[in-house]
């Protein structure tokens, strides 16, 4: 019982997020603030996320091939790699590192 309350208070809370940004102000929407602000804030929230899965292993930090597969994307990425490059060299990076340490 207590997932099902769980999952409804999920979806009226998912709801209420939605109504709210529909009841938000057209002119408050077009302050360069806001606008900078809505700008930047998926990619600080995928930097999060990024940072999260690849330093983190429950509640410990750890530093292993996730970190070797991510250096060598950005160092990619530096290089002005196409998209499928920086995904296969950390791909492969990643393998690498595994295979060699275990």
């Amino acid at each position: 019982m207590n997932t099902w309350i769980a999952i409804a208070a999920t979806a009226l809370g998912c709801y209420a997020v939605k109504l709210a940004g529909l009841l938000v102000p057209a002119g408050l929407l077009e302050r360069p603030l806001v606008r900078r602000f809505a700008a930047l804030l998926p990619v600080a929230l995928l930097a999060a996320l990024t940072a999260q899965q690849t330093f983190a292993d429950g509640q410990a930090l750890v530093l292993d091939a996730r970190a070797a597969g991510l250096t060598a994307a950005v160092v990619a990425l530096v290089l002005r790699a196409p998209f499928l490059l920086v995904v296969a060299a950390a791909v492969v990076v990643t393998a690498g590192v595994r295979a060699l340490s275990g």
